[in-house]
């Protein structure tokens, strides 16, 4: 199995080009996060869970990755980290020093767009309120952490623009 975290803004379009990956090869899997927000709020497939059933979890170990951003909690199930192929998670720029400790050879692929764009895509999702989106665009310029790489993805045109850029980054000589 191949690990790569993808990462990049709220926005970028990380869970749609993971999701047309998926479907475009079987032997490419997407793991289905932990979020402490519930599953009618729509975009990725995840699992919503309340605060109490996250922190329960995290308390007996069920997460092999956690971490909290835009007020809400996120966790990798430790469960979902087997099998062969490629296997992808959506993560945050902040937990890749911690993924990268506990899976040396993971790779990262960064998922980007113009700001203009981002800005266009969070407010047609729909989820936030302006002044969220407003934070949520304000991090987009934020750096990766010292020490980590990524294959940088510009996801800035249509969906199979953006599908044939992202299989190519996970092509096994580029992570």
């Amino acid at each position: 199995m191949r690990l790569v975290a993808v990462v990049g803004p709220s926005g970028a379009g990380k869970d749609t080009l993971m999701a047309l990956a998926c479907a475009a090869d079987p032997r490419i899997r997407a793991v289905r996060r932990v979020i402490t927000r519930p599953e009618a709020a729509g975009g990725e497939d995840f699992e919503g869970v309340t605060d109490a059933v996250f922190d329960d979890r995290l308390a007996q170990g069920d997460f092999a990755l956690h971490w909290q951003a835009h007020g809400l909690h996120y966790g990798i199930p430790r469960a979902e980290l087997t099998g062969q192929g490629v296997l992808m998670f959506n993560g945050s720029r902040a937990v890749l020093p911690q993924a990268r400790a506990l899976y040396p050879e993971l790779s990262v692929i960064l998922v980007t767009a113009p700001s203009e764009v981002l800005a266009q895509r969070l407010a047609a999702r729909g989820r936030e309120a302006a002044g969220d989106r407003a934070t949520r665009l304000a991090r987009a310029e934020f750096a990766l952490p010292d020490g980590i790489s990524a294959i940088t993805v510009t996801n800035d045109g249509t969906a199979a623009r953006g599908l044939a850029r992202f299989l190519a980054a996970l092509q096994p000589e580029r992570v």
